[in-house]
């Protein structure tokens, strides 16, 4: 069963465990549907990754936004989420919840519309 087990973010750091019988493969930093780094996959031992993204400062700004690690090219599986939340505000978790969604829809939409061009090419 894979999981991801929180390390924390310090210092524009990302980190966290991934607990899995296979290495994750090549794993990218998304944030607002677009690929904004890539992470480091480190092995630990038997069906354990640590896996380190550095976030980029431009990325750090006031408001509510949502950073992915998603896994695979161009990005298949969501390995884990980061809400994150800059500035004074009354419910962060309901805006980082809704940016979280955001961010997963613009991927799927765009991923479906790649599947749908590559199916319209075959015919």
């Amino acid at each position: 069963m894979e999981r991801w087990e929180e390390l924390g973010l310090r210092g524009g750091v990302w980190q966290g465990v991934w607990h899995a019988p296979e290495a994750p493969g090549a794993v990218g930093l998304i944030h607002a549907g677009e690929r904004v780094g890539a992470a480091e996959v480190e092995p630990l031992d038997a069906g354990r990754w640590r896996i380190t993204a550095r976030l980029p400062a431009d990325l750090l700004t006031l408001g509510t936004s949502c950073l992915m690690l998603m896994a695979g090219e161009p990005g298949t599986r969501l390995i884990a989420a980061l809400p994150l939340h800059v500035g004074a505000g009354e419910e962060p978790d309901l805006r980082a919840e809704m940016e979280l969604m955001r961010a997963e829809l613009d991927f799927l939409k765009r991923e479906f519309r790649n599947f749908a061009g590559a199916l319209m090419s075959e015919a």
